[in-house]
């Protein structure tokens, strides 16, 4: 049985995370934490939990969680959880940050990112939690960076035709619509109810911390530098995420070709669905799978990925990782 911990246990991505470890069968949640200012009954934090876990939110302690858990995850908010991760693994527990904290392996880009200088030390060991990419080198890792809701929709759909040199890496539009859940749980005005509902908005054009996650990865799938427009919107929806992402093709390929492609690329993958119709939010909400649809118009790949932005955006990916690590079903929790 695996023991797990959460620091970080008041927000909306732990509570997907405690949702799902309840139906895990070798996994149980031995200690909840986070920062002192969130803490409190958990019954109290979210009602659904009431008769199904009987746990507080304490305090975070790294000597504490070290000796109920075998694993931590650090559901913490950004340059937060790097203050945890060097104790917890230095106490030989692994570990699995939803942050940003350790998913940039360029230092300067985190840097100018989120003002703050990264843990080089353990961000040269951290692995970065895409499954679908990086499965062999998640089970072998002692610290997993877990990616953002966004670069995983957008990393997906395009991986298969960078990795094949088919698309011009210096064209590359991510549009993205995601719903109000992934802003967190803090209130904020962007978020309140009256300003978000029925309506839908842009922001960060252009700035999004995001948007050197997606370029990083890409690169290194593409094996050159590329350069990604990324364009995120709020949705009046509580969660979900839908990509369309363009891409200038650089020899011709018919719609019929790159649905192949991507069906030959993602063969086996348990939670990658690649479709012939554009799929909607609604079709993956409380799940970890990605659905996909490639085609191509006027020389131009448009694929469309649409996530849960809690699950395979963060809770979900979070537990698969876990699996891996552990040596479970990959798909433990999860169906």
């Amino acid at each position: 049985m695996t023991r797990v911990g959460i620091i970080g246990a008041s927000g909306y991505a732990a509570a997907d995370l405690m949702r799902l470890l309840l139906a895990h069968p070798a996994a149980r949640i031995t200690a909840l934490a986070d920062l002192p200012e969130k803490c409190g009954a958990l019954a109290k934090l979210f009602p659904q939990f009431a008769g199904r876990i009987d746990l507080a939110v304490v305090p975070a302690d790294a000597k504490a969680m070290a000796a109920a858990c075998d694993v931590v995850f650090l559901a913490l908010p950004h340059t937060a959880s790097m203050t945890y991760a060097g104790p917890l693994l230095d106490a030989g527990l692994k570990v699995i940050d939803f942050s940003a904290d350790y998913r940039l392996k360029t230092p300067g880009l985190y840097e100018k990112a989120y003002g703050h200088k990264p843990d080089e030390a353990n961000l040269a060991n951290a692995v970065y939690g895409l499954p679908e990419l990086y499965r062999d080198a998640i089970k072998k890792a002692r610290l997993i960076a877990n990616p953002g809701c966004y670069p995983t929709a957008a990393i997906l759909a395009l991986a298969p035709l960078v990795r094949e040199g088919l698309a011009a890496p210096s064209d590359i539009i991510v549009d993205s619509k995601s719903g109000v859940s992934g802003a967190g749980r803090t209130p904020k005005l962007l978020t309140h109810f009256p300003e978000c509902n029925e309506s839908m908005q842009a922001y960060a054009i252009g700035s999004h911390r995001h948007q050197p996650e997606i370029v990083e990865q890409l690169g290194l799938v593409a094996r050159v530098s590329v350069d990604v427009l990324f364009v995120p919107h709020l949705a009046p929806m509580d969660r979900g995420i839908e990509s369309t992402c363009y891409a200038r093709l650089l020899q011709g390929i018919s719609a019929a070709d790159i649905a192949e492609l991507y069906r030959k690329a993602y063969y086996g993958e348990p939670f990658v669905v690649v479709r012939d119709e554009p799929p909607a939010t609604k079709h993956v909400v409380g799940t970890n799978y990605v659905h996909l649809c490639p085609t191509v118009v006027g020389g131009r790949a448009v694929v469309s990925s649409v996530i849960d932005n809690l699950t395979k955006g963060a809770a979900g990916q979070a537990l698969q990782n876990m699996n891996l690590l552990f040596g479970h079903d990959e798909t433990a929790g999860l169906e």
